[in-house]
């Protein structure tokens, strides 16, 4: 069966599909020898032969999927320009190639996945399909129901408007409080960015949970492949199939 070209690039964990079409329109990929720059072209990821900057990729036949633990202090690439370590050591043991799903900053913790299945992980990411992630965050100070309210209900940054989240104070403290952020988008630093919005700067952020998936049972720095329900719990999450 014949899927699109930038499908196929998304399927073998090159990039995502949009990250695919621009990677098409700038001359970077071929098909069975023939430099491909429109957008529509089909291939048999059986028989055709689909090469980016001149190296062959594939469809993985079996895909990984790890969960890992992020400490703080580790960037959220495979390779680092400024030396910094990177997630990548964090799971040297694992021979196949994975990449991150989405981000976790230098100084945030918690659950992140990765994965070669790159359909899966555009959908996970791509905030029109709704997948929450929630974030434990340390703030300053304690959150009024007023600063709770604008949360929920979207906070204006300087790139528009965040989605509606769910939001939960969790403990309060005299000098710093607890807050839960349930979010369904992936902006750039966007928890920190909106809980300083309303006045209330955070200390220490962890994500605890990513769709159906916690850190339960698991220490900080390791990880742990997906069971098989784990895999289709996610793709239930994002809408995918099989």
């Amino acid at each position: 069966m014949e899927i699109r070209l930038q499908k196929f690039l998304s399927m073998a964990g090159v990039c995502s599909r949009r990250a695919g079409e621009k990677l098409i329109e700038s001359g970077r990929v071929t098909v069975n020898g023939s430099r491909v720059t429109a957008m529509g072209v089909t291939v048999d990821p059986e028989n055709d032969v689909v090469e980016v900057d001149g190296r062959r990729v594939k469809v993985q036949q079996n895909n990984e999927y790890i969960l890992l633990y992020k400490p703080v202090g580790y960037v959220t690439t495979l390779k680092d320009e400024f030396g910094r370590p990177t997630v990548k050591e964090l799971v040297a043991d694992i021979k196949t190639r994975v990449y991150p799903v989405g981000r976790l900053d230098l100084d945030t913790s918690g659950l992140l996945l990765l994965t070669n299945d790159g359909e899966l992980a555009n959908q996970l990411t791509h905030p029109s399909f709704g997948v929450e992630k929630e974030y434990l965050a340390k703030v300053h100070d304690t959150p009024k129901k007023e600063a709770l309210e604008i949360l929920a209900k979207g906070v204006r940054l300087d790139d528009g408007m965040t989605a509606p989240a769910k939001v939960q104070l969790v403990k309060s403290g005299r000098l710093t409080s607890v807050v839960s952020l349930i979010i369904k988008e992936g902006r750039n630093r966007q928890v920190r960015r909106m809980l300083e919005a309303v006045g209330h700067p955070v200390v220490s952020l962890k994500r605890v949970r990513f769709g159906p998936l916690t850190l339960s049972g698991l220490q900080e720095g390791r990880w742990r492949r997906l069971e098989p329900r784990e895999i289709e719990q996610l793709r239930r999450a994002a809408g995918a199939k099989r």
